[in-house]
């Protein structure tokens, strides 16, 4: 996807709980560029403009198993923070 379309995927997806800008999603792409997490290349978007696309690599799918698994076990711990005994 490109950015744009992935920003929009997130708002939609999470029915718009979530909302990412473009100062925080642009610079966190080109993070995971030079970590070699995701790979991108210039194309044309649906509305015949330029845009880039990103794809995750085996590495950013491999990170992104380790972020899903980091995320589950501090939702564990709030839910037995908050949860009454």
């Amino acid at each position: 996807m490109h950015g744009y379309g992935i920003a929009q995927h997130i708002q939609q997806t999470s029915e718009d709980v979530l909302q990412v800008e473009e100062g925080s999603l642009y610079p966190a792409l080109q993070r995971m560029l030079i970590k070699g997490w995701v790979t991108a290349e210039w194309g044309q978007s649906e509305n015949n403009r330029r845009a880039r696309y990103y794809q995750l690599t085996p590495a950013g799918k491999k990170q992104l198993a380790v972020e899903i698994s980091q995320f589950e076990r501090v939702m564990r711990a709030v839910t037995q923070v908050i949860q009454p005994a």
